[in-house]
Order: C-alpha cells, then structure tokens, then sequence
C-alpha cells in the first residue's frame, strides 16, 4: 500500500515560503496573516508585525536581551492586580497613553483638551449634590473649591453633564492605596445645573509618584527618571449626545509640569490654583486660608460612552 508520501508530487524548496534570512522573517509573517478577515485586524497586525520587526533589526538585540524583554512583558502582568494594573503604568510612563489620548482628543472647535484616564480610576463613585464635599475623612491640607461650567463647543451650556472627579490626598494617596482613608475617599459624581455648572469643596491634592514596587519601578530607576505625577485632579464629562471627555487638571504651581512621569500636562489643562488668605470661601461659609479653582468644560459633539475601569 503506498504512503501518502510516496503518492504526493514533490516540491521544489525554492518554491516554499522559507525562511532564508533575517529579512524574509518579516514577508514570511505578513504571509500567514493574510487571511484574517477582520480587515481592522488585518491592518493592525500587518502594521504592528513590520515596525515590531524593524524595532529588532534596529536595536539587534542578544538572545539575552531579548528573554529580559520577554520577561519584562511577563512581570507587567504578574504585578497586576485588583488594586493596580502594572500594563496601564506602563503604557503610561513610555508615552504611549498620552499619545493615544491626544490623538483621538483633537482641541479643533474649542474642544477642551483629553488626559489620561489613568490606573486609580473606579466606578460606583458615591453620587453628590453641587457644593457637596467629597472628602469623607480628617484630610490634612487645605480645603479646595472647584467649579465651572460645561459647554456644547457652540456654547450651549449642558444642564445635567455628569461630572465625575477622582484624585490623590493631600499626601499623594488614593483611596484604594491608603487603608487609613475611607472607601472611595475622594471621589465623586455631580450633574451640572440649568446653566451647566457644577461645584463642589475638596481638599487641595498634592502631587504623588507612581508605584514603583514592579517593574515599571526598576525601568524607571534604570533610567534615571523620578517617578512623580504633578498634583491634579481627574474628570470624566459626560452629557448625551456629546463625546465623553476623560481629562485632568493641573495645579499651575507644580516644579514638575515639565516632567510628569506619564507625559500628560497639556498645556491647556493647566489650572490656577489660587490661595485665598482672608474672607470666606465662595460657598459653605468656610473661613480662610483655601484654594478655588475655577475650569470649565467644552464638549463636541458624539456618541457618550464611558471608560472601563482598570481597577476594582
């Protein structure tokens, strides 16, 4: 009885799609991929499989450079967890989130600027009326009063956005990182009046480092980079009908605009942070010293959607 090797017609090698140098590696992959037919993922991959390929070919890594780099991928996702997503970190401090944001958050029209939604973002923030405060503990620091207006970017005010806010303490924690502070400490959810404002009282954050227990931490020592955010605090702006804006706002007296850990100040989300020395705050007849912060919000037109959230 003849074997299915006896009976078929042999091949010339010449004619196989083979591996004959370090060039052809790449031909060969995009070969396989063809048939994918998604042709979003089609495009992707292609693309990521020829910048990846020309990324070796440039830096010519050694077989032990390249199992630490492998290693490295592997720690991102053995360092995350409930409470911290290492691959989110990463993605932050080589740019890349920034990037990604800022190129699907144009400024044409007056639309306010986006930011990075970041690694500490949590759903369920507890729901506030405007003025409300949103700290729940003996927060040291001095109180804070935000407030503003959000807008179409044809000016129409938006009654009922939705007006979330997150951010660190007054020492560089958030709620889920410090067990001294309450559950979702810090956080909170307002709507926006008929004229589309929103305010409300915290305490001023301070600016904090990224952890730098895993190995984002080593990458950034190796590089000799501080690990420090400028202090800020987080929005998510949504209204029906409009793009969901994910942003963040800086105190404009921070040293290290210039060298956010994760590359995110926009110029345009550089806020003033003014200290009141005497009189009483704007509203819960709070006595001074106090910062105000005064940031309004323009939204674009779009479909509203809401980010998942990288932690519990």
């Amino acid at each position: 009885m003849e074997t299915m090797q006896s009976r078929s017609t042999p091949q010339s090698i010449e004619d196989l799609a083979l591996i004959d140098d370090e060039w052809s590696v790449t031909d060969v992959v995009r070969r396989a991929m063809e048939g994918t037919e998604n042709p979003r993922l089609r495009t992707v991959m292609a693309a990521l499989v020829r910048h990846l390929h020309e990324f070796l070919r440039e830096v010519r890594p050694t077989d032990e450079e390249f199992e630490l780099g492998l290693e490295f991928i592997a720690a991102l996702g053995h360092a995350t967890h409930a409470t911290n997503n290492e691959v989110v970190l990463a993605a932050d401090v080589l740019g890349l989130s920034t990037l990604v944001t800022t190129m699907n958050n144009s400024t044409v029209g007056g639309r306010t600027p986006g930011a990075l939604l970041g690694p500490f973002y949590r759903a369920n923030a507890p729901r506030y009326q405007c003025g409300d405060c949103v700290v729940q503990d003996d927060a040291p620091g001095l109180p804070l009063f935000v407030s503003g207006t959000v807008r179409a970017t044809d000016g129409t005010p938006l009654r009922g956005a939705t007006v979330e806010v997150w951010q660190a303490s007054p020492v560089g924690l958030y709620d889920n990182q410090d067990p001294n502070q309450p559950d979702r400490n810090l956080r909170g959810l307002f709507q926006t009046d008929a004229e589309g404002g929103y305010h409300f009282r915290t305490v001023r954050p301070a600016g904090y480092p990224v952890p730098t227990n895993g190995p984002v931490g080593e990458l950034l020592a190796a590089q000799f980079r501080h690990p420090y955010r400028p202090a800020h605090i987080h929005f998510i702006v949504a209204a029906p009908g409009y793009r969901t804006l994910v942003t963040q706002v800086f105190a404009d007296d921070s040293d290290i605009l210039e060298t956010d850990v994760t590359f995110g100040v926009h110029r345009q989300l550089v806020g003033r942070f003014q200290q009141v020395e005497a009189g009483r705050s704007p509203w819960g007849d709070i006595p001074a010293p106090f910062y105000t912060l005064a940031f309004d919000f323009t939204l674009e037109p779009g479909v509203q959607t809401f980010p998942r959230p990288p932690i519990d």
